[in-house]
C-alpha cells in the first residue's frame, strides 16, 4: 500500500484563516493526507477520526513533536496514555462531578451571568467577545479553579497564550515567549493558592488536587489547573459567540428554540458547525492503515474534527448553522480516553443558563456585520470580535 500523498500548497496561514474550504476538498479527494507545513498526516472524514480517537492502544496521545509541551513547560495530561493518563485525569475528576456542576458550579454561574449581564448597556453596539463571553468564563473558570484572586484580564492572557502557544505548529518564537511570561504569574498565584487551600479546603479543581490522599507531583497538579486555564475560557467562549452567530442570522431557527426551550439543541449544533478545539495529534503505535493508506509507526495524524463535524455522510449541509438538522453525534468533545472533562459543565453554563438568559434580556440583539464575522484559528478556533447591539 501507498504513503499519504503529500500537499506542499497548505499553508497554516490559510488554515488559521479559512480551514472548511480545505477540509471539504479534501473529504472528497485526499482524505489521508499529509501536510508538508504542518507536519502531520490529516484524517478529515469523521469514521477515521472516531476511530483513531477510541483506539488508544493503537493511536497514543503523546506526539513527540507537539508545541505543547514546549508551550505548557511540562509533559501534561493531554499528551499521556493508560495509567498515567487516567490517574492525572481523576485527580481533578471530583470538581467536575454532576453533583457539583449542579449544586455549587451551576448556581454560581447563573449568578455571576445575571451580574455580568447588568453591565451590559441597552441599545449601544458592543462588542459582546470582550464585554460578556470572555470575561464570564474566565470568572467562572477561577472559581471553580480555586483561583478567584486571578483577574478576568490575567486569565484571559494566559489562556490566549497557552493556547497560541499549543497551537504553533510553524515553531514561531513569538507565541512561546509570550506564554512564557505568562507562567511566571500563574506558578506564582498556584503556590500561594495552594497553601490557602490547604487550610481551607473546597470543591475547587486546586484544592481537590492538593488535599488528596495521593497526591499528584506538584507540577502535575500545576500542568493540570494550566490545562484547564487554556481550554477552561476559549471554548465555552467561542462555544457561546458561535451560538449567537448562528442563531441571530436564522431568526426562524431563533424563533423556534425560544419557543420551544431547546437551547441545548442550540449549543450542540453551534459547537458541531464551528468546533472551538479543531484538531488533535495521535502517534500511530505500530504499522496500520486507513484507506489504504500506509501510515508507518510513529507517524502523527491530526484527527480534524471540525472537518469531521461537515462530513457529508453525517451532514446535510454541514457548513450551514440548522437547529432542525437530523441529530447525528458530532465530535467537538473528543472521544475515548481524552474526552472532554468540561464538556458537562460546558452544556450546562451556556446550553442551560447563559443563551435563555442572553435573549430573554436582549431578545432584539443584531450583529453588526452579520455575514462579516471575523472567524480565526487552525488549533482552536472562533470569532475574534462580535459586534452586536443589544436591544
Amino acid at each position: 500500500m501507498p504513503l499519504a500523498p503529500i500537499d506542499t500548497e497548505i499553508t497554516i496561514a490559510e488554515l488559521t484563516r479559512s480551514p472548511y474550504p480545505i477540509y471539504q476538498r479534501l473529504r472528497a479527494q485526499t482524505p489521508v493526507l499529509k501536510v508538508a507545513s504542518v507536519g502531520r498526516t490529516f484524517l478529515t472524514k469523521a469514521a477515521d477520526t472516531r476511530a483513531v480517537k477510541e483506539n488508544p492502544e493503537l493511536w497514543s496521545s503523546n506526539d513527540p513533536n507537539t508545541p505543547m509541551e514546549r508551550a505548557f513547560q511540562a509533559h501534561t495530561l493531554m499528551r499521556k496514555d493508560g495509567e498515567a493518563h487516567l490517574r492525572a485525569r481523576n485527580a481533578m475528576l471530583p470538581t467536575f462531578s454532576a453533583r457539583n456542576i449542579r449544586t455549587i458550579w451551576s448556581v454560581e454561574y447563573e449568578k455571576l451571568a445575571a451580574q455580568y449581564l447588568d453591565r451590559l448597556p441597552r441599545d449601544e453596539v458592543i462588542d459582546l467577545f470582550s464585554a460578556l463571553a470572555g470575561p464570564l468564563a474566565a470568572r467562572i473558570l477561577s472559581v471553580v479553579l480555586g483561583i478567584p484572586e486571578a483577574s478576568d484580564y490575567e486569565l484571559q492572557e494566559w489562556s490566549q497564550a497557552l493556547i497560541d502557544g499549543a497551537g504553533n505548529f510553524g515553531w514561531a518564537p513569538e507565541p512561546f515567549a509570550r506564554v512564557d511570561r505568562a507562567h511566571i504569574g500563574m506558578n506564582a498565584l498556584l503556590k500561594q493558592k495552594a497553601e490557602v487551600l490547604k487550610a481551607a479546603p473546597n470543591q475547587s479543581a486546586l484544592s481537590v488536587m492538593v488535599n488528596a490522599e495521593d497526591p499528584l507531583d506538584w507540577d502535575q497538579i500545576v500542568s493540570n489547573i494550566k490545562i484547564a486555564i487554556g481550554g477552561g475560557i476559549n471554548e465555552p467562549r467561542d462555544a457561546l459567540l458561535t451560538c449567537v452567530v448562528g442563531l441571530v442570522n436564522n431568526p426562524d431557527q431563533l424563533e423556534a428554540i425560544k419557543e420551544s426551550g431547546k437551547w441545548g439543541d442550540a449549543f450542540e449544533e453551534a459547537v458541531r458547525w464551528v468546533a472551538p478545539i479543531q484538531v488533535s495529534a495521535r502517534v500511530a503505535t505500530s504499522d496500520t492503515e486507513i484507506r489504504g493508506i500506509d501510515i508507518p509507526k510513529g507517524d502523527v495524524v491530526l484527527t480534524c474534527q471540525a472537518s469531521s463535524n461537515h462530513d457529508e455522510e453525517l451532514f446535510e449541509d454541514g457548513h450551514e448553522y440548522n437547529v432542525f438538522r437530523k441529530h447525528a453525534p458530532h465530535q467537538s468533545f473528543g472521544g475515548g480516553p481524552h474526552h472532554c472533562m468540561g464538556t458537562h459543565i460546558s452544556r450546562a453554563m451556556i446550553g442551560k443558563i447563559m443563551l435563555p438568559m442572553l435573549f430573554e434580556r436582549f431578545p432584539n440583539m443584531k450583529l453588526m456585520s452579520p455575514n462579516d464575522v471575523n472567524w480565526s484559528g487552525f488549533g482552536f478556533r472562533g470569532p475574534l470580535s462580535l459586534p452586536v447591539r443589544l436591544t
